[in-house]
C-alpha cells in the first residue's frame, strides 16, 4: 500500500498575524513530502508513527461523534489499516515550521473522509472555509490550536491567500526566475521547535496593550504590504518592507527566535545582505530569509545551510 504524496508548505507571510486577522500567504514546498504506507518490516519511525495514528484515529472518532455535520470518516477502514501497520512515511522535518502534521492530516482526509471536497471541483470561498475548518479541528490534535492552513495548503497543493479569518482564496504567484539574483530561502536553525509553547507565549503577550498595538500598527501592517508586493511582483518594495518586518519581529518576538540567531538576525538588517523572519511559530526549525543577492547572502551566512525556496 502506498498513498498519494502530500507536500510540505511554507507560510511566506502571516505567522502569528493570521491569529489576529492579518493577511497570510502560504505556498506548497515540494522539496519535502509524505504518504501513507504499510511495510512488512517496519522501522522504529514507522512503529512510532503507527502508534501516533492509533491515537489520532481515536481522536477523529470523538470529533465525528461531537460534530457529525463537520466531517465523517470511514472509521472502520482507518482502524483496520492502523491495526495492520499503516504509518505516515514522511521526509518533512517535524518541528521545523514546514507543515509535517499538515501533510498527515491532508493524507488522512484524502483517504478516509466521506463526501470530501476535492481540488478538481469549483473551489468556492464557502468550500475553502469549510475545508479549513475541518482541517483546523483535525490538526488541533497535534498542536492544541490550529488555523487549518497547513493541511489546506498540503491538500490542495496550490498557493493560498488569506485575506482574513473568513476570507481565503487560491491564488497565483509570480513565476520564478531561475537565474534571478534575488531569493527567498530557508535557514536551518538545527533546533526542533515546539509549536504549542510558542503559541502560549504569543497568547500571553496579547494581554499586553502595547504588544497588541505593535501587532496592529506595525506587524500586521508590514505583513499585509509584503504580501501585496510579492503578489504584484514588486520585489524592490518587497525587500524594503521585509527589512521593516524583520526589525519588528526581532524587537518584539525575541522568545520565538533561538538566542544564537539574535546577532545573525541583526547582522542582516545592518548589512542589508539578507533579512530574516519567522517560518511558522519559531522557537527553532527553519528561519525564512529574503535577499536581493543570493550569493552575497550565502557568503554572509557561510556557516549555515541555505535552501532556496523561490528565486526572483
Amino acid at each position: 500500500m502506498k498513498g498519494p504524496l502530500f507536500y510540505s508548505k511554507i507560510l511566506l507571510f502571516g505567522e502569528y498575524g493570521i491569529i489576529r486577522d492579518s493577511k497570510g500567504l502560504a505556498i506548497p514546498y515540494n522539496f519535502y513530502n509524505g504518504a501513507l504506507k504499510k511495510s512488512e518490516e517496519p522501522s522504529d519511525e514507522a512503529i512510532a508513527s503507527n502508534k501516533s495514528l492509533r491515537s489520532f484515529a481515536s481522536y477523529l472518532e470523538v470529533l465525528q461523534t461531537q460534530q457529525p455535520d463537520l466531517v465523517t470518516f470511514d472509521l472502520e477502514s482507518l482502524k483496520n489499516d492502523v491495526e495492520t501497520g499503516m504509518y505516515f512515511d514522511s521526509s518533512i522535518p517535524q518541528g521545523y515550521g514546514v507543515g509535517s502534521s499538515g501533510a498527515l492530516v491532508a493524507a488522512i482526509y484524502d483517504k478516509y473522509a466521506a463526501n470530501k471536497i476535492t481540488v478538481l471541483e469549483n473551489l468556492t470561498r464557502e468550500k475553502l472555509l469549510h475545508l479549513k475548518n475541518i482541517f483546523s479541528q483535525m490538526e488541533s490534535f497535534f498542536h492544541g490550536k490550529s488555523s487549518g492552513l497547513d493541511p489546506l495548503n498540503s491538500y490542495l497543493s496550490i498557493p493560498i491567500l488569506i485575506n482574513s479569518k473568513d476570507n481565503i482564496q487560491t491564488t497565483g504567484i509570480p513565476t520564478q526566475s531561475v537565474d534571478g539574483k534575488g531569493a527567498v530561502f530557508l535557514l536551518d536553525s538545527g533546533i526542533v521547535g515546539e509549536t504549542a509553547p510558542m503559541i502560549s507565549i504569543f497568547m500571553e503577550s496579547l494581554k499586553d496593550k502595547g504588544f497588541r498595538a505593535m501587532l496592529k500598527n506595525q506587524f500586521v501592517k508590514y505583513t499585509d504590504i509584503c504580501i501585496d508586493n510579492f503578489l504584484h511582483g514588486d520585489m524592490k518594495s518587497l525587500i524594503g518592507n521585509t527589512k521593516k518586518l524583520s526589525k519588528v519581529v526581532l524587537n518584539n518576538f525575541k522568545p520565538m527566535i533561538p538566542e544564537q540567531f539574535h546577532a545573525i538576525w541583526q547582522q542582516g538588517i545592518d548589512t542589508n545582505d539578507y533579512y530574516l523572519k519567522l517560518c511558522g511559530s519559531g522557537g527553532g526549525g527553519y528561519i525564512l530569509g529574503f535577499t536581493e543577492d543570493l550569493e552575497r547572502a550565502k557568503a554572509s551566512l557561510k556557516d549555515y545551510k541555505l535552501e532556496v525556496v523561490y528565486q526572483f
